[in-house]
């Protein structure tokens, strides 16, 4: 790797006291929030004012080798959006995802990894790249450029001791957002065992009115051939039942609404779900999302409600001790499969009304889309389940 002269020509490298009281003033500001995007702009903002550096990102890695979420600090809104899309599997940015050492360079552009940049994008030359890692898992890149320090003949930039500066703040940014992320998980199980909690309430309300119903129906149907006027008071009764069903089935589908479909996607939205579940019950539960990226709002609440009903019956009722989970691209549309080794089932016999109505619910769902749904499943053989939409 290549680095600049370490220079004592370029001035007094900082007291340890004095960089260690910087790098305590960033650690304080790390720790003071909880949430994962406040943690990330928090140690971009950090690490720039740490090194006074004129630019700094974080890069957050996604599953296939580019770049989940992108912090920078340095740049403007307005720059930031002439930018354009971040760098995927290509580039230094994107090579410090994979790499375990510090880059510290004394001009990127010169560096072969280089591939320019947009023209909108602010003129760089030293640079400094710290992976920020827990264990053999990296979560992120912090990347550096421009120190702002007097550079005669393309002298100066990022030191050694800003380098060991850089390497200590990494390592506890990596604690917060290791921190950050469980809070957050801890959230989102609270929220899914409330929507459960809720779910189940509702469930019982419903199935109780629709009880009722059914019997005032049955009471008015005796009733209509030897008293007509008590046979109208009980469809009366009926019709009033029913309007309570409806309501309580609105307030549900209100309650319960994937609102992260809107902010996060698919994708994401399935990924946290998944992850959730699998912390919340014995069974490993896996995803795999193999190309698909947007899908219309429609086909992408089509597939999380399948997803969220078929992973109900595998984990309520199968006994199985694996789920997987695995949504695919075809052509312009998509391909949800969650496939259990439970104890499976005959889908023909299906008696069971929980069951048998989840069937029926998701072969609706799917057909509202212009989708299908098949079910593959035999007593001991466990069961897949699998619904294709179109994209468009």
């Amino acid at each position: 790797m290549s680095r600049p002269a370490d220079p004592a020509s370029a001035g007094q490298t900082p007291s340890p006291s004095a960089g260690l009281a910087a790098v305590s003033t960033a650690l304080l500001a790390m720790s003071r929030h909880l949430e994962v995007g406040d943690v990330l702009k928090t140690i971009t903002a950090s690490a720039r004012e740490l090194l006074d550096a004129e630019y700094a990102a974080l890069g957050v890695p996604d599953d296939h080798g580019g770049f989940a979420q992108f912090v920078v600090d340095g740049v403007s809104d307005e720059q930031w959006r002439a930018i354009g899309p971040l760098p995927r599997q290509h580039g230094i940015l994107a090579a410090m995802l994979h790499e375990e050492r510090a880059e510290r360079l004394a001009d990127v552009r010169k560096d072969p990894r280089f591939e320019g940049w947009p023209a909108a994008h602010p003129d760089m030359s030293d640079f400094l790249g710290m992976p920020i890692r827990d264990g053999d898992e990296t979560l992120g890149a912090l990347f550096l450029a421009n120190k702002r320090c007097p550079k005669p003949d393309g002298g100066c930039g990022f030191t050694a001791h800003d380098e060991e500066l850089l390497r200590l703040l990494a390592q506890h940014a990596a604690i917060a957002l290791t921190n950050a992320r469980l809070y957050e998980r801890s959230r989102e199980l609270t929220i899914a065992e409330e929507r459960s909690r809720l779910a189940h309430e509702l469930h019982d309300a419903v199935s109780q009115k629709l009880f009722s119903l059914r019997l005032t129906a049955q009471a008015a149907a005796a009733l209509v051939d030897r008293d007509p006027a008590r046979a109208k008071g009980e469809l009366q009764q009926v019709a009033s039942l029913a309007a309570e069903a409806a309501d309580e089935l609105r307030a549900a589908v209100v309650e319960l609404r994937p609102a992260a479909l809107e902010e996060d996607g698919l994708v994401h939205t399935l990924r946290t779900q998944i992850q959730v579940l699998d912390r919340a019950h014995a069974a490993r539960v896996t995803f795999d999302n193999q190309g698909v990226r947007a899908l219309p709002p429609a086909q992408e609440e089509a597939l999380l409600r399948v997803a969220q009903e078929a992973l109900h019956n595998a984990l309520r009722h199968s006994g199985a001790a694996r789920v997987d989970v695995v949504l695919e691209r075809t052509g312009h549309g998509a391909r949800l499969r969650i496939s259990d080794d439970g104890r499976g089932f005959e889908p023909s016999l299906v008696r069971r009304a929980g069951r048998h109505l989840g069937l029926v619910s998701m072969r609706h769902r799917a057909g509202g889309v212009g989708g299908r749904l098949t079910v593959h499943s035999a007593p001991g053989k466990g069961a897949t389940i699998e619904m294709e939409v179109p994209g468009g």
